[in-house]
């Protein structure tokens, strides 16, 4: 097999994986459109542009952010590295003077003796070993050519729900139990409301404050078929009742009798340490998400692993279509990096460069592909993405939800997290040291 990598954008996955492929002495050829062609997003000329916020979030180990930045640390991560030479006061965050970051991420790939920058668009997907790192604007031609490739698993808008942690979830306040009692009793965990509590939510819901919505995000035909919750809501008082909060085919164990609203959580992953709240599409801003949501009782303490959005964003059914190791399972020497793997967030997308990189070394080499445990934050969200048990796939980024949990367990939440990202660290340190 030639010992040749094309890697397909230079944002922050693709730098990433164009970096780890370079490092292990494979020649690499970087494909950017940019500066000849831009996504509706970007302005930058440069590589890894940061397009909305310039933080890269917390930097504490004992935060889910702060950890995956650790385990991108000891793998050699290149926008760790120029973020940290690029570094801006922002309390407990790492955050970066952007055009800063990306000039120096850009002289670095430049610079590298085995990267070969070519600025053109990619309009098809080419033979040989190819990392796709197009981010959620991929252009048209080469978006068309993925969908060709992955048949009807591949999405052009993501209309998601909330994500909740399962131990965060109020028990003494839902039940669990099927519609009609068909399927299993633990299939969906249900949340009821009284008609005051019902009466207190609705009215907050149809009052909160929506997120802008970009130009190139408005896609009517895809926000009539996936209503946002608060838009279902301003039709009228029992719209939602009789749509995703219907109590038919219920009956609350506490009480006795059906309630008079329920909202149903379903499981998010196979471990069912996450549960996502069914029907929830929203486009409410995060901060009234966990306002108007957690008036529901038993979301009362409910902690927000991912929060509702609704925008442009190309994804693959990664479960379906990649490999832990984030390769696609119906071609040997294609992978797939960033944000259409089903990453979310700066980091995760460069992170899982870093995974795919690594993975394409390997392979070249006759290895065995480098799948790290689900203990690690960088493991999980592996996992989750390839996760064949997750049927309504949900980009995800990095937070403890995703993680097995310790036993036993630590009530505290500050000494739980820690425990988690020490536990991480321990085991990423051990299988770089043992060279597997």
């Amino acid at each position: 097999m030639e010992k040749k990598v094309l890697v397909i954008g230079a944002g922050l996955a693709g730098v990433e994986a164009a970096w780890q492929c370079a490092n292990a002495g494979i020649e690499t050829v970087l494909y950017e459109m940019k500066p000849k062609k831009f996504s509706p997003a970007h302005h930058n000329p440069d590589f890894a542009e940061l397009v909305c916020s310039n933080s890269l979030k917390a930097s504490r180990l004992e935060s889910a952010a702060g950890l995956l930045k650790a385990e991108m640390r000891l793998l050699g991560s290149l926008c760790i590295e120029c973020a940290e030479k690029c570094a801006v006061p922002a309390g407990g965050a790492l955050a970066v003077d952007r055009d800063e970051f990306s000039a120096l991420v850009t002289e670095k790939i430049k610079s590298h003796p085995l990267i070969t920058v070519v600025n053109e668009e990619v309009c098809e997907i080419p033979d040989g070993n190819v990392i796709v790192a197009a981010g959620p604007l991929a252009s048209e031609p080469l978006s068309e050519s993925i969908r060709k490739l992955c048949g009807s698993g591949l999405s052009f808008y993501d209309a998601a729900a909330p994500i909740v942690t399962a131990e965060s979830i109020d028990r003494n306040s839902a039940f669990c139990a099927s519609r009609y009692d068909r399927g299993g009793d633990d299939d969906y965990i249900n949340c009821p409301m009284n008609k005051e509590e019902y009466e207190a939510f609705h009215e907050a819901l149809v009052n909160a404050e929506s997120a802008d919505i970009h130009s190139f995000d408005r896609r009517k035909d895809v926000y009539e078929g996936c209503m946002p919750i608060e838009v279902m809501a301003k039709r009228g008082k029992d719209t939602i009742r009789f749509g995703p909060l219907k109590p038919v085919g219920l009956r609350d164990p506490n009480t006795g009798h059906r309630p008079w609203a329920v909202l149903q959580l379903r499981k998010e992953n196979k471990a069912g340490t996450m549960y996502n709240l069914v029907g929830f599409q929203t486009n409410l801003k995060f901060g009234e998400q966990k306002r108007v949501f957690s008036m529901i009782p038993a979301l009362k303490n409910a902690e927000f692993v991912r929060y509702g959005v609704m925008h442009r964003n190309t994804f693959l059914d990664s479960p379906r279509l990649l490999s832990t190791s984030f390769g696609f399972k119906n071609r040997k020497g294609l992978y797939f990096a960033g944000q259409i793997t089903g990453v979310e967030g700066y980091m995760e997308s460069a992170a899982s460069g870093i995974m795919a990189g690594i993975n394409m070394v390997r392979n070249l080499n006759g290895e065995a592909e480098l799948v790290l445990p689900e203990t690690t934050m960088i493991g999980a969200l592996s996992h989750y993405i390839s996760d064949e048990s997750v049927k309504n796939f949900q980009p995800m980024g990095a937070n403890f939800g995703v993680l097995p949990p310790i036993e036993p367990k630590i009530r505290d939440k500050k000494l739980r997290y820690a425990a988690l990202s020490e536990r991480a660290i321990n085991e990423l340190e051990n299988i770089l040291q043992n060279g597997k």
